[in-house]
């Protein structure tokens, strides 16, 4: 199938062409003619697999249909994503995709100045890509007008769900037209994300390209046990001994990803750390140098599983194993994306063995393990709770929060339902201004 058969404007697909792209991938192929029908959707495809384009090019050509002309422009489609870097790189598919149409849009996002978000929204704009607590600073300040949103797509929404969004998105959705076309994407389909579609699409079409919680394929997957002091080190002689370029490091909290940055550019490895406490300039800085080669290695938080899009990134190391197994998809879903190949390692030590049976049990299958010659584990050495600090590896935890641990994989998580968040409706104040 081309992406000429799809029923595409001939400006979309000089687009497409542009970017070079030929064919297009599963799940654009299904939720495309469906969304050009003008039906919901509930999608859920594995992340890397382009979901953004799916929706994305069905959107731009419903509202090319009905091009403003002179008068002013208000917002007709709002996209919803739970992170800053996510928000950046939809919009910026919007604008490449949409470079041919006489269509305006832009972000906004929490961390920067909201002045000058607020200039370009009085500019009018036909296309909104916002974070949830941005959204409502401006709503509640009277800067943005939602009343004839036409089209309405949460992204990522198990993502927004986990960060605890969920009272955010309420309230945005209750300053939204009743009679509204809705998209609804997730990599994973949790039950509570089927909660959320329930009361909010319309007889939606369910598109799932991929099982649940399924990985994508051509990611080579391996364990290699080691000692918990001794992770820096194995990861140094990884990263030296086989030469490699460009590899994200996932971290389990903010002060973690500091130090392993740090503890690598005096191994001489360039490095640098993104994560919720960075301010916005300082994640912009590290991920484009990260892209453009001027550091090896990405040392990022859970904030950054589902929101860093990095063309043929050849590397996904695991440093700490996440608490939430789920969130082992989205990690390793960084490589391997569009059908490349890719490696994902996980340095695992004695405190983090039931985190790992936990991911194996998720995947269904049991993950090859390859002990490193002069990195033996000492089995004398025992297991200690694992201490998560003030973000636990959720990424939703990224502002102000009660510490949690977990022993040997057995978190107590705060801020799931009945925890602050949820009783004060709204995602903590603190949280807002990291993530939103």
């Amino acid at each position: 199938m081309s992406f000429d058969s799809l029923g595409l404007l001939a400006e979309l697909l000089r687009a497409v062409s542009e970017k070079g792209y030929t064919e297009p991938t599963p799940i654009q192929s299904k939720t495309i003619p469906i969304i050009l029908k003008g039906n919901d959707i509930m999608g859920g495809a594995q992340t890397g697999t382009g979901k953004t384009a799916g929706f994305t090019l069905p959107l731009l050509q419903l509202l090319s249909k009905d091009a403003p002309g002179k008068g002013p422009r208000r917002v007709r489609a709002l996209i919803i994503t739970p992170t800053r870097e996510l928000a950046a790189q939809v919009r910026e598919s919007v604008e490449d995709y949409g470079k041919h149409l006489p269509l305006k849009s832009t972000v906004v996002f929490g961390g920067v100045n909201i002045k000058p978000q607020m200039v370009r929204l009085r500019q009018g704009v036909d296309i909104l890509v916002a974070t949830p607590g941005r959204l409502l600073d401006l709503a509640g300040q009277k800067s943005v007008d939602l009343s004839r949103v036409e089209i309405l797509v949460l992204d990522e929404a198990d993502r927004m769900l986990d960060m605890g969004f969920i009272h955010d998105i309420r309230k945005i959705i209750a300053l939204l037209p009743k009679k509204r076309q809705n998209l609804l994407f997730s990599a994973t389909f949790s039950n509570d994300i089927k909660k959320l579609a329930d009361g909010l699409l319309d007889s939606p079409v369910l598109i799932e390209v991929a099982r649940r919680n399924a990985m994508a394929e051509g990611i080579g997957q391996v364990v290699h046990p080691v000692d918990r002091e001794r992770k820096r080190e194995l990861l140094s002689h990884l990263i030296t001994s086989n030469n490699w370029k460009q590899i994200l490091v996932f971290t389990r909290t903010k002060h973690g990803a500091n130090r392993l940055a740090k503890q690598l550019e005096s191994d001489g490895i360039t490095a640098a750390a993104i994560h919720g406490n960075k301010s916005q300039g300082a994640r912009t800085k590290a991920l484009a140098d990260f892209k453009a080669g001027n550091v090896r290695v990405l040392a990022a938080t859970d904030i950054a599983a589902r929101g860093l899009d990095i063309d043929q990134l050849p590397h996904v190391v695991n440093f700490d194993l996440p608490s939430v197994p789920e969130d082992y998809i989205h990690r390793i879903g960084r490589t391997g994306r569009a059908g490349m190949e890719g490696e994902a390692m996980s340095l695992v030590c004695i405190d983090e063995h039931k985190l790992l049976r936990d991911i194996e049990l998720l995947i269904k299958r049991e993950l090859p393990k390859e002990v490193m010659p002069g990195y033996e584990p000492d089995p004398s050495i025992k297991a200690e709770p694992i201490r998560q600090g003030r973000n636990a590896s959720h990424g939703k935890r990224e502002g102000k929060n009660k510490q949690t641990q977990s022993y040997r994989g057995k978190s107590n998580s705060f801020g799931k339902k009945g925890g602050r968040q949820e009783k004060h409706g709204f995602a903590a104040q603190g949280r807002r201004r990291r993530t939103g």
